[in-house]
């Protein structure tokens, strides 16, 4: 609420000033800037709402270099290599977004401009935000001080808590068996999945766990390592200490791979779970002959079964908390709220003053809630309105502020909005203002559905993380750095695979697995990350 308030009144202030100062643009003609961006689905950016709205806003006029999904990410690299390239990239960060090594490279080589003197002047939104709230000052700032782009800050809370377990509830009422809290009582809950014929169709038919390998946050291997050492999905990283260490060669992880074979001996994982993607996974969900899956890995349980209105399988499915191991250890996977780190806006030397000045103003009143809605949701009165009486916020004991308005059936989309182009801050106190309705089974309601089950994962993370999605690592060291982790992050995963399966021994082979590490320099590799974590505190 405070930060809503505030943010708010600054922004009534502020947005004010930008429109009365003509972006910088002395005269009454537009500045005319090109943009390199990603087209998505059902948006025409030329004719777009938003787009004529902040044009008029700031008089200028965008000269856009609209390009497919497909492809995006090498034309981007090809208009840098070539040296024509646009005034500014605006772009769509789940589809491609500019790296910090690309940061530090483009921005040393003087392709990109460092906004901080704009910000200082011209955008006291983005200024207030970077003040109150370190961690996207974090990741808009490389190691030199310099900000080469800003970052696409939305914080989801349901995305920062990936490896999520979904178990058939109306299978454990059928069976009389209680939600599972350890991992010895969720074994037993896959036992009788497995045995007990839960469908009622006299098949031993039933699939108790599986999951896919596609995306992040549908591995089975997390959610199940989590109850014997922390499993950050991505680098297998943990702190002790104030120090980076691999959860990987700890006693912990062989333990947790020892528990995970066992159940893969038993016939309880699904081994399609190791190798399918999630389209394979999803044909599990929703096997038309009957209901098969009794449990499965996902951030949200859409990846593997429809949500669409009458579909009463997806009811069945409900969150498991993360179960505790034998040493009591209950952790979940966090991200520090889903943020990816890069940048998905900047400003290239070939920007006129007066163009920088105007973009820097454009992206300041997409700072402020208003200007946010209205960039992602689509222009008031068409994405979205004013809660009405009744209307119930996303979060706890949070006042509703932004009710989104739901397209027509069969109309063309409204193209009032840039969607995921227009995300720049989206904190969890923003998001949480939006109205949702409050049965979590309605698929108009999805969104609560996932946060509150994503309330039951909240604080199960370590005391101590390591941020590898905000630590900026040294320039000299990053494609070293880049080179080791894909190196490594490869090697712990096959041989996990090999350990689960049975194709290697947990006992003969350990040793010579964490040989196997130390020669791909995993020393090395943590070296040059506690250096990088040191020098961002």
């Amino acid at each position: 609420m405070a930060f809503t308030v505030v943010i708010s009144g600054c922004a009534s202030k502020n947005t004010d000033n930008a429109s009365n100062s003509q972006s910088g643009n002395s005269s009454d003609k537009p500045v005319e800037i090109s943009v390199f961006s990603v087209q998505e689905s059902g948006i025409d950016l030329p004719t777009n709402k938003f787009t004529q709205f902040v044009e008029d806003k700031f008089n200028f006029k965008f000269k856009w270099q609209i390009n497919p999904s497909d492809g995006a990410q090498e034309k981007r690299q090809i208009s840098l290599a070539s040296g024509d390239y646009p005034d500014a990239y605006l772009l769509t960060h789940y589809i491609d977004q500019f790296s910090q090594a690309d940061l530090l490279k483009y921005g040393k080589q003087g392709v990109l401009i460092p906004l901080n003197d704009l910000i200082n002047e011209y955008a006291p939104n983005i200024k207030a935000a970077m003040e109150e709230n370190p961690a996207l000052k974090t990741f808009n700032t490389a190691p030199d001080g310099n900000i080469y782009g800003l970052v696409a800050y939305t914080e989801c809370f349901h995305c920062s808590y990936p490896n999520k377990m979904w178990l058939n509830t109306e299978w454990l009422k059928k069976l009389n068996l209680e939600m599972p809290k350890t991992t010895e009582e969720f074994k037993n809950v896959l036992k009788a999945f497995k045995t007990q014929d839960p469908n009622g169709n006299g098949k031993a038919d039933e699939v108790p766990l599986s999951g896919s390998i596609e995306e992040f946050g549908v591995r089975i291997v997390p959610y199940l390592m989590n109850a014997f050492v922390y499993d950050d999905d991505r680098n297998y990283l943990q702190m002790v200490d104030g120090k980076v260490q691999s959860s990987a060669i700890t006693p912990e992880w062989k333990e947790g791979l020892t528990y995970i074979k066992s159940l893969f001996d038993e016939g309880l994982i699904d081994p399609g779970a190791f190798t399918q993607n999630a389209e394979a996974f999803k044909k599990i969900g929703e096997n038309a002959d009957a209901e098969i899956l009794g449990a499965g890995a996902g951030m949200h349980p859409a990846i593997f079964v429809n949500i669409d209105p009458g579909n009463t399988r997806s009811a069945h499915y409900n969150p498991l908390p993360p179960i505790s191991g034998p040493q009591g250890v209950s952790y979940a996977t966090h991200d520090g709220g889903g943020v990816a780190p890069g940048a998905k806006f900047v400003i290239t030397n070939k920007a006129s003053k007066e163009a920088q000045i105007a973009l820097i103003k454009m992206v300041d009143y997409i700072f402020t809630p208003e200007g946010q809605t209205n960039a992602a949701a689509g222009m008031k009165g068409t994405g979205w309105t004013d809660p009405e009486e009744g209307d119930v916020a996303l979060g706890k004991d949070v006042k509703p502020m932004v009710k989104t308005i739901p397209p027509v059936e069969g109309a063309a989309p409204s193209n009032a909005g840039w969607s995921g182009m227009g995300h720049f801050y989206e904190p969890k106190e923003y998001r949480d203002t939006y109205v949702q309705g409050t049965d979590i089974y309605d698929s108009s309601s999805y969104e609560r559905r996932l946060y509150d089950a994503t309330l039951l994962y909240q604080g199960h993370e370590p005391k101590e993380l390591f941020p590898i999605w905000s630590i900026w690592i040294d320039p000299n060291e990053i494609d070293e750095a880049s080179m080791l982790q894909t190196n490594l992050k490869n090697y712990i995963e096959q041989n996990q695979l090999q350990f689960i399966t049975g194709n290697k021994d947990l006992n003969k082979d350990w040793d010579a697995y964490v040989k196997g590490l130390q020669n791909l320099k995993l020393d090395r590799y943590l070296e040059i990350l506690q250096k990088a974590y040191d020098s961002s505190k």
